[in-house]
C-alpha cells in the first residue's frame, strides 16, 4: 500500500497568466447537479441487515425421467422449482474471481469475503450468483454453509466453465485436439467441484484444491463457452466445414448449425453426460453477447460486430435430457452502434428493450436470459449509448437507478432472467480507450476513475492505501492558501487547501509530475510549465482539467484531429478520451464523426457516500473557506502510480518516466504561490475497502419487485 507521503518544498511554477485565458473557458463549463440517496455502508462487511421477508425460495426439485431437477425450460419460461411454487424470473449478479492488486489466475478471495457477500447479495434481492469459471473450494464451502442456514432465502449458482485459454483465437480452430480436450476436462472438473467430488493440483491456468461441498441442489443452470471472438470464429467454420451433425443422447444439432454450433453442441452433450450420470439434470446453454447474436445487423457500422450468427436455436436438447436450454447474452444498453443506427429498433423509444424484445421473439421456443448488463459508475467513459446510457461518466445512484430499471424492464417483457454485471469492482480491468496509457502488468495495482471497466461493481472497491495526511503549507496570512495538507492513495492525490482572507473567484491548481520534462515557457515567465492543472471557478461551482501538451495521453490513440478537440490555451490540452472513431453506416452510407468525452470537466460536489447527496465523480468541493481536491493519476499523465512511471507519448508509443514526485502550485488574480512537492514510496500491495454503492436499494427495490417479493 501507498506509505505515508512526504513533502519537500521546490521552486514556485509561474502559471498565473493563463489564468484569465482558463476562467474564460470556465464560465461555459456545466456541472450536472448530485443525486441524491441515503448510502448503503457495510462497515467491515459484517453489520449486513437481515434478508427481506417474503415467500419461501427452498429449492423443491422434481424428478423427470428419473434425473433431479430443481430447474428447467418449459417453453420460453425458465422455471425454479421452489416450496412456494415455480419462479419464472431470475435476478442474478455476476461474480468475478480477482480482489485489488490481483489478476485472475491468483487466487484472492478470502472465506470470510465469500461468506459476507453471499449474505449482502440475499438482502439485496439477488437469487443468483453467476460465476464464470471453477472458483476456490472456499466459494462452494461458504455457498452450502449459507444456504443451510438460511434454507428460505438460498442463493443459487449458474456455473460457468470458461474456455482454456485463447489457443482457438491464436489456430482459428475450435476443433483443435487440445482446445476441445482442455475444455471437456474443465466441463467434468466443474461438475465434480459443484457436486464436492474433486482434487486437483493448481496450475498457472487454473486454481487448485480439494472440493468437499456438495451445491447441486441450488445449482440453477450451466453457462458455458466464452464470448467467441468473430474472426477466430470465422476461420474455425472455414477449417471445420464438413464437422458432423451432432446426435447425442442429451443434445443435438440441427441441419442449419454452423460448425461453431455443433461444436458447443458437442460439449453440452458432455457436460450433460457428467450430470446424467449423477441422476441430475439442469439447463445448459452456451455464452453469447450481442457481437455474435443470431440476428443481422445491416446498420452496424464495424463488420466484426456483425460478421458472425451463433444460434441456440440450432442447439436442441433431446428428451433424455429434461432440464433443457436456454438463450444466454450479455448485452449492454451502449454497444454495438446498431442499437443507434438501426431504424427497427428507433421508433420504439427505447432501442435497447427493442433490441432485447428482438432476441426474445427469435428465441420462440426456448427462454431467453440476459447475462450480463449493467452500466459503470466511473468519471471516464468509453462509448456512447441511446438514451444517456453511457459506458461510463454516472455517478453510483445513477448507475444503479439505470440497472435497475433494465431489471424490472426485462421482466416486464417476458425474460427468463437478468444477471447484473458485476458484484464487485475489479481493479485490473481495461477498456479501449484508456488501456494504451496504461503499464499492463501494474494495472491490477492501482484504482483508475477513468477506466470504466473498473467501475461495474455493485460492492465499491475503494482505496485505502496512504490514509495518512500531512502538511504541506502552513503560512499564516498566505493568499490565495494559508494551509495545504495532501495525501496519496490508489486512485487519487487528495489536497485539502485552507483559503486565506478574500478568497479568490478562480483558482488555478498546477500539477507537476515531470520537473526535469523540457516544454515551452510560459508566456512572460522562463519558468517551468506544470504537467496538469485543475482550473477551478470557485463563484459558478465549476472546472476544468487541463493536461501539457506533450503528455497529452490521446497521442496514443491513433490520428484524433485538432478539430475534434476542445479549445485550450497554447500548450495545453483539455484531458478527454476518445469514445468513437469516424465511422460508415453500411445501408446508408452516412459518415458518423468522430466523438470525445470530456472526462477533463470536473464535477463540483461531496463525494463521502456517508452523507447524503454525494456524487461518486465529483472532484472538487468548497466548504467554507476549505477546498477539497481530489487529483486521478491519469489526469497528471501516471501511467502507474504504484511505480512512479508517467506516461510520456513518443511517436505514437508510450514510453514512461519516473515522477520524482508531484509538486503543487496555486494561483489566482495573477499571484503565484508556492506550495511544495508530494513525494510516496513505491507501493505493491494495494489496500483496499468494501462498501456496497450508493443507490443500491434500487437493485433491492426492482429484484424483490420483479419476484413479487
Amino acid at each position: 500500500m501507498p506509505a505515508r507521503p512526504r513533502f519537500g518544498r521546490t521552486r514556485a511554477t509561474a502559471f498565473a497568466v493563463f489564468a484569465g485565458a482558463l476562467c474564460l473557458m470556465l464560465s461555459g463549463a456545466t456541472s450536472s447537479p448530485a443525486l441524491r440517496s441515503p448510502a448503503l455502508l457495510i462497515a467491515g462487511m459484517r453489520d449486513i441487515p437481515s434478508p427481506p421477508t417474503g415467500t419461501p425460495w427452498r429449492p423443491a426439485p422434481v424428478d423427470a425421467n428419473g434425473l433431479s431437477m430443481v430447474a428447467g425450460a418449459d417453453g420460453r419460461r425458465f422455471v425454479l422449482h421452489t416450496a412456494a411454487g415455480e419462479r419464472s424470473f431470475l435476478p442474478g449478479v455476476d461474480l468475478g474471481n480477482t480482489t485489488p492488486g490481483h489478476v485472475p489466475a491468483d487466487v484472492s478471495i478470502s472465506a470470510a469475503q465469500y461468506r459476507a457477500w453471499f449474505a449482502a447479495m440475499t438482502w439485496l434481492g439477488i437469487r443468483v450468483v453467476r460465476i464464470y469459471d471453477i472458483h476456490p473450494p472456499a466459494f462452494y464451502q461458504q455457498l452450502l454453509a449459507y444456504n443451510q442456514a438460511n434454507p428460505d432465502r438460498p442463493l443459487y449458482v449458474m456455473q460457468g466453465v470458461s474456455l482454456v485459454g485463447d489457443a482457438y483465437i491464436k489456430q482459428g480452430n475450435l476443433y483443435d485436439p487440445q482446445v476441445t480436450e482442455a475444455f471437456r476436462q474443465e466441463l467434468k472438473d466443474a461438475t465434480q467441484a459443484v457436486s464436492g467430488q474433486l482434487a486437483r493440483t493448481s496450475l498457472p491456468t487454473r486454481v487448485g484444491g480439494e472440493w468437499t461441498a456438495d451445491v447441486t441442489p441450488w445449482l440453477a443452470g450451466w453457462l458455458i463457452g466464452s464470448e467467441l471472438d468473430p474472426a477466430a470464429t470465422a476461420a474455425s467454420d472455414r477449417k471445420n466445414a464438413k464437422a458432423k451433425p451432432v446426435t447425442g443422447k442429451y443434445f443435438r444439432s440441427t441441419p442449419e448449425a454452423t460448425p461453431t454450433e455443433r461444436w458447443l453442441a458437442n460439449r453440452m452433450n458432455d457436460l450433460a453426460g457428467y450430470e446424467a450420470a449423477r441422476k441430475l439434470s439442469q439447463p445448459i446453454a452456451f455464452v453469447n453477447w450481442a457481437t455474435t447474436d443470431p440476428l443481422r445487423h445491416p446498420e452496424e457500422p464495424l463488420r466484426q460486430e456483425d460478421q458472425i450468427q451463433l444460434d441456440a436455436n440450432h442447439v436442441r436438447p433431446t428428451e433424455h435430457w429434461p432440464a433443457g436450454t436456454f438463450a444466454s447474452y450479455h448485452a449492454y444498453p451502449y454497444y454495438p452502434d446498431f442499437l443507434r443506427y438501426e431504424p427497427g429498433l428507433q421508433g420504439s423509444g427505447d432501442p435497447y428493450l427493442a433490441y432485447l424484445k428482438a432476441l426474445r421473439d427469435h428465441h420462440r421456443d426456448m427462454p431467453t436470459m440476459i447475462t450480463e448488463f449493467g452500466v459503470p459508475s466511473s468519471i471516464g467513459s468509453a462509448h456512447n449509448g441511446p438514451l444517456e446510457r453511457d459506458q461510463g461518466n454516472h455517478s453510483e445512484v445513477e448507475a444503479t437507478r439505470m440497472s435497475a430499471g433494465l431489471l424490472r424492464d426485462m421482466a416486464a417483457i417476458g425474460l427468463a432472467g437478468g444477471f447484473l454485471y458485476e458484484w464487485a469492482d475489479e481493479w485490473y480491468r481495461y477498456s479501449w480507450n484508456t488501456v494504451a496509457h496504461q503499464l499492463p502488468t501494474r494495472r491490477q495495482l492501482w484504482h483508475d476513475p477513468l477506466t470504466n471497466e473498473q467501475y461495474f461493481g455493485l460492492l465499491a472497491m475503494d482505496p485505502a492505501g496512504g490514509t495518512d495526511r500531512s502538511t504541506l503549507l502552513d503560512a499564516d496570512g498566505g493568499w490565495p492558501a494559508t494551509r495545504v495538507r495532501a495525501r496519496v492513495d490508489e486512485s487519487y492525490l487528495h489536497l485539502e487547501i485552507k483559503l486565506g482572507d478574500s478568497r479568490p473567484g478562480s483558482l488555478m491548481v498546477g500539477l507537476d509530475a515531470l520537473p526535469s520534462l523540457t516544454g515551452t515557457p510560459m508566456a512572460g515567465s522562463a519558468d517551468h510549465r506544470p504537467d496538469a492543472i485543475f482550473a477551478l471557478n470557485l463563484v459558478g461551482h465549476t472546472g476544468q482539467a487541463y493536461v501539457r501538451e506533450q503528455l497529452d495521453p490521446l497521442q496514443l490513440d491513433g490520428d484524433v484531429p485538432d478539430s475534434a478537440r476542445a479549445q485550450a490555451p497554447d500548450g495545453w490540452r483539455p484531458f478527454e478520451l476518445l469514445v468513437n472513431r469516424p465511422q460508415t453506416v453500411p445501408s446508408t452510407g452516412a459518415r458518423m464523426p468522430i466523438e470525445m468525452q470530456n472526462a477533463g470537466l470536473l464535477q463540483y460536489g461531496g463525494w463521502d457516500p456517508a452523507k447524503g447527496g454525494a456524487d461518486s465523480r465529483a472532484l472538487w468541493n468548497l466548504d467554507d473557506d476549505t477546498l477539497t481536491v481530489r487529483v486521478p493519476w491519469a489526469m497528471m499523465a501516471f501511467a502507474d502510480p504504484s511505480s512512479h512511471a508517467v506516461g510520456v507519448p513518443r511517436a505514437g508509443k508510450l514510453t514512461t518516466q519516473r515522477s520524482p514526485g508531484v509538486t503543487v502550485n496555486l494561483s489566482a488574480s495573477g499571484k503565484d504561490q508556492e506550495i511544495g512537492q508530494v513525494t510516496w514510496d513505491d507501493w505493491n500491495r494495494p489496500a483496499a475497502t468494501e462498501r456496497i454503492k450508493q443507490g443500491a436499494e434500487q437493485i433491492r427495490d426492482a429484484a424483490l419487485a420483479v419476484t413479487s417479493d
